[in-house]
């Protein structure tokens, strides 16, 4: 299992001393995780952690994050919880992958162990409400319905939706069928393990779809479809879209090239970063060597907030549960504050910005605003 941990070496001025306050941080790192979305997450709290130890640390204390690599697989993700809490964490922190995030979610409850989900959005991230859990990333249903409401208003009503057959990915087509449906749009299934990329363009041409939104992995079989579809004539002006963000990341762009522009995905930024996150923004990319995803600022407000509840409530761990409702932290996106939300399980955000972007055809390093909630 990957290991590693962070103890950043803070100003001689606000050295914390004593025994450090430990984050357990779950990441994915490995395929099949998505590297890239967990190396964006990771680079963002170790930015944080630093900051805070620059900052005097937690009551004089340092800050040390440790780190393991959930590679997108639950049962290890449920190991490292497990390893973590015998460590002594004060909390856990992180994760992507929605379906990883649920596991974490329900061995933290069990343990009594506080977890902040930094990026997971599944709406039912837990089976029963607990106290345990808190999340900053929009649920799905906020999000997608968000992306639904800009098919729409772009004109699409023959929407064809090209998924595998995941928690996650059935989640997301529910809630766009049951947006777009009562809206005069109809919404075509195709099953991804049946379908080939060449037998899906196929499918789109008799289903008369004018958009296909993508509910697949990155970057099999997301890669191979968005070239199929780019290269074949019937489908020249058909709207491809990827709202879990896959074209947000650089090996999108790098795999795909112009054929990876004018694929909308959501993005969970403002339209206009504060200070705050310009600053953020430029330490993330000398760390990065690339634009910070907005996964980054995600893992970077996960540490603000969990070393704010920290100070003020101590690291008891019952502590630290009860202190969700009480949040008001300034982050790089707003600020945060937690409440309870029908339907969802966990202490929530309600709501960090969300847009619909895609990359400029003009200049695929760029990204446009197409559309925000």
């Amino acid at each position: 299992m990957h290991t590693r941990a962070t103890t950043p070496v803070p100003q001689a001025a606000n050295r914390p001393e004593g025994p450090p306050v430990r984050l357990g941080a779950l990441v994915p790192l490995t395929r099949p995780g998505w590297v890239e979305a967990g190396q964006h997450l990771l680079a963002g709290m170790e930015l944080g952690v630093r900051e805070v130890n620059e900052g005097g640390g937690v009551g004089g204390q340092p800050v040390e994050l440790v780190v393991r690599d959930t590679a997108a697989d639950p049962r290890r993700a449920e190991a490292a919880v497990g390893e973590l809490a015998a460590m002594g964490v004060a909390a856990l922190v992180g994760e992507y992958h929605s379906v990883v995030a649920r596991a974490v979610a329900a061995r933290a409850d069990a343990l009594r162990v506080p977890f902040l989900c930094s990026s997971a959005v599944l709406d039912a991230l837990t089976e029963e409400p607990t106290r345990w859990v808190a999340r900053l990333a929009p649920a799905q249903s906020h999000g997608w319905r968000t992306y639904a409401d800009f098919l729409l208003a772009a004109g699409h009503r023959r929407i064809a939706v090209a998924a595998e057959p995941t928690v996650y990915w059935r989640s997301g087509t529910r809630i766009l069928r049951d947006h777009l449906t009562p809206r005069g749009a109809t919404v075509i299934d195709l099953d991804m393990r049946e379908l080939g990329p060449a037998e899906l363009c196929d499918e789109l041409v008799a289903q008369h779809a004018t958009a296909v939104i993508l509910l697949v992995g990155h970057p099999e079989p997301a890669v191979p479809i968005v070239k199929a579809v780019r290269q074949d004539p019937r489908l020249k002006g058909i709207l491809m879209g990827a709202p879990a963000g896959q074209p947000e990341f650089a090996e999108w762009a790098a795999l795909l090239g112009g054929d990876g522009a004018q694929v909308p995905f959501l993005r969970y930024l403002p339209e206009r970063l504060s200070p705050l996150a310009l600053r953020v923004e430029t330490a993330l990319r000398e760390t990065l060597s690339e634009a910070p995803s907005f996964v980054a600022f995600e893992g970077y407000d996960a540490i603000a907030v969990l070393a704010d509840v920290l100070r003020s409530h101590g690291t008891d761990r019952a502590h630290t549960a009860e202190a969700w409702s009480q949040v008001a932290v300034e982050g790089t996106r707003g600020t945060i504050r937690f409440s309870r939300m029908p339907g969802i399980g966990v202490w929530q955000w309600a709501w960090p910005p969300v847009q619909v972007v895609d990359r400029d055809p003009a200049g695929p390093d760029r990204f446009r605003v197409l559309h925000t909630a």
